[in-house]
């Protein structure tokens, strides 16, 4: 514990002695000889073409039609070849098990007669799905998109986050970054070895064909929004427009005999696979919230006879729900028969007696979250907190303690980042997107959020937070 609570955060660019680390000494040294005037033009510049693009975000709670840019820094975050191979092997070996997890809970569920996990913390959330039971899914897949938020202690040492496995957003971020990069500094990539990142919707699309139900050679697949007030919308068009597949709302679908249709100008085309960014409670009126006026009426009950596929399935948000993430570990031994790559940070789970003490004697030194909650929304950072905001807190912890996790405060690693001062180190973490389908896939790198404020460790986007283009270099 004492070890990822270190005082000082690692530096990802130095090492103790100052010098730069060998990954990032040829950038560095180019980007040392721009002048820092010139870095904030092209910085400038990134803003421009991502406003001319429409990158931009809604925030929930503002003024109606609030969009912003996510502020996005010209220093990229670099990975060694070797760090990157530990990272692909442990992301990969995680996401095997969560999805074994999955399809067990809703099958056999042998994790549960071992007595691993309590057969209330799955069949109690309320995100368990019984609608799920005895389905069998294409390649047992549950999340076929997979977004794990990474952190860095030390040189070796990274520790998963959380897990996102419901709609995970943030991927063309990752894409647009890098366009931005290389039309801003072609000279950078034509000097290194960076990994690609842009065939992620081609790697998408193949995820997606290979989800389809059994039989169908040429599937029609579908991007389905909630629509254009969605903070992500411009995401899900994106990405529809990258793959070449219509984006759809749910009124422009229909079930009939149980299978799914889309309404296009030629007539009704039938619609086999559903890259859906819609939460489970909205998919289905008959099902799920009778008042939901995004779903399909009867999407669910063709979805149960095969007939179409839901990407991600219908109940997967049991597995990234926080009180379910302390188990991962004990998952990848249990369905795996393999030490996990990647470690858990110590969570204490506050339906625990013991732990709820401990908690409260501490809630100034820790971070709490709801076990339900995203976004960054619903937390409590303990060291930055007033003895007012800490009470507030415990008050609402008392009321239902199950609802929340704690965990320590992470000395997240730092990266070059250019603020107003020149370049400075600012606190990162890490979200790579894992592809499950007949094979798991991922893009080398992922989305590296950034903290913007001095001493802050809140990188969300929807908190302030920034983005910046992650390289892996090949070699």
């Amino acid at each position: 514990m004492d070890e990822i609570c270190r005082s000082t955060a690692f530096d990802e660019m130095h090492q103790a002695d100052g010098s730069i680390r060998r990954h990032y000494r040829p950038a560095a040294e180019q980007l040392l000889k721009v002048p820092p005037e010139l870095l904030h033009r092209r910085q400038q510049e990134a803003e421009v073409l991502f406003r001319r693009q429409g990158i931009t975000f809604a925030v929930y709670g503002e003024a109606a039609g609030a969009e912003r840019l996510i502020p996005f820094d010209i220093v990229p975050r670099i990975f060694a070849a070797a760090e990157w191979k530990i990272l692909d092997a442990g992301l990969k070996q995680r996401v095997r098990a969560l999805n074994a997890f999955l399809h067990d809970i809703y099958h056999e569920q042998n994790i549960l007669r071992a007595g691993i996990m309590p057969a209330q913390q799955v069949l109690g959330n309320a995100l368990y799905r019984p609608e799920m039971r005895g389905i069998d899914l294409p390649n047992q897949v549950y999340a076929h998109i997979a977004g794990i938020d990474l952190v860095r202690i030390a040189e070796n040492d990274f520790y998963v986050l959380e897990d996102n496995l419901r709609t995970p957003s943030g991927v063309s971020y990752m894409l647009e970054n890098r366009t931005a990069m290389m039309r801003l500094f072609p000279d950078l990539f034509a000097q290194h070895a960076v990994a690609p990142v842009e065939h992620y919707p081609q790697m998408l699309l193949d995820t997606l064909r290979e989800t389809a139900p059994a039989m169908v050679a040429d599937p029609t697949i579908v991007v389905m929004t909630p629509g254009a007030y969605n903070s992500a919308y411009f995401e899900h068009a994106f990405l529809a427009s990258q793959m070449g597949v219509e984006l759809v709302e749910g009124q422009d679908l229909f079930v009939h005999e149980h299978k799914v249709w889309m309404r296009t100008t030629a007539g009704p085309r039938r619609v086999d696979v559903i890259y859906r960014r819609i939460d489970d409670d909205f998919l289905d009126p008959r099902v799920f919230r009778a008042d939901s006026c995004l779903g399909v009426p009867g999407l669910v009950e063709a979805y149960r006879r095969g007939n179409v596929a839901l990407a991600n399935a219908v109940g997967t948000g049991v597995a990234d729900d926080k009180s379910t993430y302390p188990y991962v570990p004990q998952m990848i031994e249990f369905y795996l028969g393999e030490k996990p790559i990647l470690s858990n940070v110590p969570t204490w789970r506050l339906s625990q007696p013991d732990d709820l003490a401990y908690v409260l004697d501490h809630l100034s030194e820790l971070v709490v979250k709801e076990v339900q909650g995203s976004g960054g929304y619903g937390m409590l950072i303990g060291p930055t907190s007033s003895r007012a905001e800490i009470a507030a807190y415990r008050e609402r912890i008392l009321v239902q303690p199950s609802a929340f996790i704690a965990q320590p405060t992470l000395a997240l690693s730092t990266c070059p980042t250019l603020v107003e001062a020149g370049v400075a180190p600012r606190h990162v973490d890490l979200r790579p997107f894992v592809l499950s389908g007949q094979e798991i896939r991922l893009a080398p790198g992922g989305l590296t959020r950034v903290a913007l404020q001095e001493g802050s460790l809140i990188v969300n986007s929807s908190q302030g937070g920034g983005t910046k283009d992650t390289w892996v270099l090949e070699d």
